[in-house]
């Protein structure tokens, strides 16, 4: 499959649905539509079937509980929602993720990631991607394109950028993986995650990157790294 990935964003408040859209904008390859009015937000999901639609839960007529329950047959679905305590409701139903209002644009792309690989599209292209994380009291945008590996700290996470630099994040691994796109990079190590287009060679102990760096691999992770990398 290819192309843009189609989105209905659902929210009686406008400015959630700005916020949407700007972070949709920010990714790229995202094709959204965007409906304050609940009752028209559901018949154009009906009619045009998207891969992804984000449903406020709190809204006058029909809420978002409702709607996800009426969406068709492989319609992926993320709550958006100032109130926790309609989390369990929303799993029930095999919502992809659960943002909390008022969310980051981090956690806002690793929910659209879950959403991507549920659905089986490719991510979208690394060029012109960008990860957002917490450096001290600041927010660092990174180029996908310039993130050599990623190693893990104990709670936190290091960046280490082609450009030199090294960003010292408190997300963990796990959590900075799912917002980078899988066909790029490869978790080789419980510790380390690496660029796929930043390898020069490899063995089934390290692999060596194009700044001369050599990651080792993991013992478990061994075997299905070499079979990857050389396929």
């Amino acid at each position: 499959m290819s192309g843009k990935i189609s989105c209905v964003a659902i929210d009686d408040e406008p400015l959630a649905l700005a916020v949407i859209e700007k972070f949709c904008q920010r990714m790229g390859g995202v094709d959204l539509k965007t409906f304050s009015n609940p009752e028209t937000g559901l018949e154009y999901i009906r009619s045009n079937n998207p891969c992804i639609a984000f449903l406020d839960v709190e809204m006058e007529g029909l809420n978002g509980i409702r709607i996800a329950q009426q969406l068709p047959e492989g319609t992926c679905f993320i709550f958006t929602t100032a109130y926790l305590q309609y989390t369990l409701d929303g799993y029930d139903l095999d919502a992809v993720d659960y943002l909390h209002k008022p969310f980051a644009y981090s956690r806002f792309q690793a929910a659209f990631s879950k959403a991507v690989r549920r659905i089986g599209r490719q991510p979208l292209k690394a060029s012109g991607q960008t990860v957002v994380v917490k450096q001290d009291y600041y927010s660092i945008s990174i180029p996908v394109d310039d993130i050599l590996y990623v190693e893990a700290m104990e709670g936190y996470s290091k960046i280490f950028r082609v450009s030199g630099e090294c960003v010292v994040t408190r997300m963990i691994l796990k959590n900075l993986a799912e917002m980078l796109p899988d066909d790029t990079f490869l978790r080789i190590h419980r510790s380390f995650i690496i660029s796929r287009t930043k390898i020069r060679n490899f063995n089934r102990q390290e692999i060596y990157l194009t700044d001369g760096t050599a990651v080792p691999v993991g013992r478990r992770y061994a075997a299905s790294i070499v079979d990857i990398l050389k396929a």
